[in-house]
């Protein structure tokens, strides 16, 4: 089996995908076994200055720092449970030290085997506004939308004021349903969680769509990497091309 290393961005996202990757193990090899995991996590205080001037490159240097502790750790390959990241992971730039899954190509490969046609968006601002959904849905004929201008400050201000803190709240939860009812109303036939904390406050029985969860989407395709059931990745960060995604 394969050395998974969970490149962490922010606390909540990475602890759920490793619980949800050892639990495949559980599920699959039997109690208590799953195969060798290894967690690095810089603080995410130290790259919110970058975020909030926009710039990426410095991001990226400390993301790619972890990445070099996973590989020095024994991992094989590596999964970010930090949709946003990506924007930094694919800024130009040297080779990471190890391959790793892209999240949006493991999720709009779900999207597309089941397919949806018009995904809806849910994360942090810098993922709504970005380019990373839209391109990957595209990629398979998927239309990608996002919530009106006040509901996205309102996801982004959950999700910075709560969920990365572990705050869950029944009101929060309101609210995302709400505007989740709104994307099924412009036509929408699921929604994407793309901040990976998201799915710990929206469950599937409480979306008034189905739901892309990527924290366990991206768990669960490291697990298949991990056993041998999914090659391993040939993304090491920058933009990705079509090759580096297994669609199957």
């Amino acid at each position: 089996m394969r050395h998974l290393g969970i490149l962490a961005h922010s606390a909540e996202g990475a602890a759920l995908c490793f619980r949800a990757f050892c639990q495949e193990g559980f599920r699959e090899l039997g109690p208590d076994d799953h195969p060798d995991v290894t967690l690095d996590l810089i603080a995410l205080a130290r790259s919110m200055p970058a975020w909030e001037a926009g710039d990426h490159d410095p991001i990226r240097a400390t993301l790619a720092e972890s990445v070099r502790r996973l590989a020095a750790a024994g991992a094989d390959f590596f999964a970010c449970p930090d949709n946003t990241a990506h924007l930094a992971l694919e800024r130009p730039g040297g080779d990471l030290p190890l391959p790793g899954l892209h999240i949006a190509g493991v999720v709009a490969d779900r999207a597309a085997r089941d397919g949806r046609t018009r995904v809806g968006v849910l994360g942090t601002r810098y993922t709504m506004d970005g380019p990373v959904y839209p391109r990957e849905l595209a990629a398979r004929g998927i239309a990608a939308e996002v919530p009106g201008p006040a509901d996205r400050e309102t996801v982004d201000r959950i999700i910075f004021d709560e969920l990365v803190n572990g705050v869950l709240t029944e009101e929060s939860r309101r609210e995302y349903v709400r505007i989740i009812g709104g994307l099924a109303e412009r036509g929408c036939d699921a929604v994407a969680l793309v901040c990976t904390e998201i799915p710990l406050l929206v469950t599937p029985e409480a979306s008034p769509l189905p739901v892309l969860d990527s924290t366990r989407l991206l768990a669960r395709a490291a697990f298949d990497v991990a056993v041998g059931r999914r090659p391993v990745p040939a993304w090491r960060g920058g933009p990705p091309d079509g090759r580096d995604f297994d669609r199957r």
